[in-house]
């Protein structure tokens, strides 16, 4: 199998994409808000949360379309897309979720 271009579009690329540009919104500020427990603390983090949206964003794309490619030697492809997608689109989300939760506890 063939491997794909650099950001070769597939269903995987595209769901990697849009859940890296949601999930990178409130990214930055979910551990503040788990931390104070009010949820509205979401938008405290405006600007962090567009930055880790323009970050999250083609990062998923990359990571879902990558991870899309190489399950689909082992599932069908759609359940492969989905799959893919998913992750790849989580990777990018947990990282900055980490490096928020890292700001707000020191």
């Amino acid at each position: 199998m063939k491997e794909p271009s650099v950001g070769k579009e597939n269903f995987g690329a595209v769901i990697g994409a849009v859940t890296g540009a949601v999930g990178g919104l409130v990214a930055i500020a979910i551990p503040y808000a788990l931390m104070t427990r009010n949820i509205q603390s979401l938008s405290a983090a405006r600007s962090f949360g567009l930055i880790s949206f323009l970050v999250c964003t083609p990062f998923g794309w990359f990571a879902g379309g990558y991870l899309t490619h190489f399950l689909e030697r082992f599932m069908k492809p759609k359940t492969a897309s989905i799959l893919g997608g998913g992750i790849g689109g989580l990777l990018p989300v947990a990282g900055v979720a980490l490096y928020g939760w890292h700001m707000v506890s020191r």
